[in-house]
């Protein structure tokens, strides 16, 4: 573990200590989706919260798997849903950015082994898709979680925005005319 990520661990076990950024699991996701898109969400430069593909993936979220999960908030930074098994389960709309929906999960499990001390495995799921994935905390998946941890820590912490980069999903995502104007 990085000086930065024992930091960060550090001031979360400690409520007076409070790190100086605040790692959601929105911020997780972002940084695996474009680290320029975080960059401006840290600044308090947000979406608009009402398109049509957020309030179809806060649908499918609201409504799927309601009879066999809970929801938790904890410490203001992650907002989990709990399986009748005790597993965390975090359900997406579709596959189509599995890796930032799966290192959301893993860092979600990661926070609270690190910070609460609390062991946990994930469920990702695709309602839309009828389609799980069981998600655990390992050897590997840690080394992952920290990594991201120390880039957001990075990427928050930078003066200026990441180098604008062309990706496929640049068309789509909301930023686009803050990037490209």
């Amino acid at each position: 573990m990085s000086t930065s990520v024992a930091e960060y661990v550090a001031a979360e076990r400690e409520p007076a200590r409070e790190p100086k950024t605040r790692i959601t699991g929105l911020m997780v996701q972002y940084y695996h989706v474009c680290r320029r898109e975080l960059w401006f969400m840290s600044r308090d430069i947000d979406i608009d919260r009402e398109t049509t593909n957020i309030q179809r993936g806060t649908h499918v979220d609201e409504t799927s798997y309601q009879g066999s999960r809970k929801s938790f908030q904890i410490d203001g930074r992650i907002q989990l849903d709990v399986l009748e098994s005790g597993d965390i389960m975090e359900v997406k709309v579709s596959s189509a950015m599995e890796k930032p929906a799966r290192m959301q999960l893993l860092f979600y499990l990661w926070y609270l082994r690190e910070v609460h001390d609390i062991e946990k495995d994930g469920v990702l799921a695709y309602p839309t898709e009828r389609r799980r994935e069981q998600v655990e905390l390992n050897t590997e998946t840690t080394a992952q979680i920290e990594a991201t941890v120390e880039g957001i820590l990075d990427t928050v912490g930078a003066e200026t925005p990441p180098a604008l980069e062309k990706k496929s999903y640049c068309d789509s995502c909301l930023y686009q005319d803050i990037c490209w104007m």
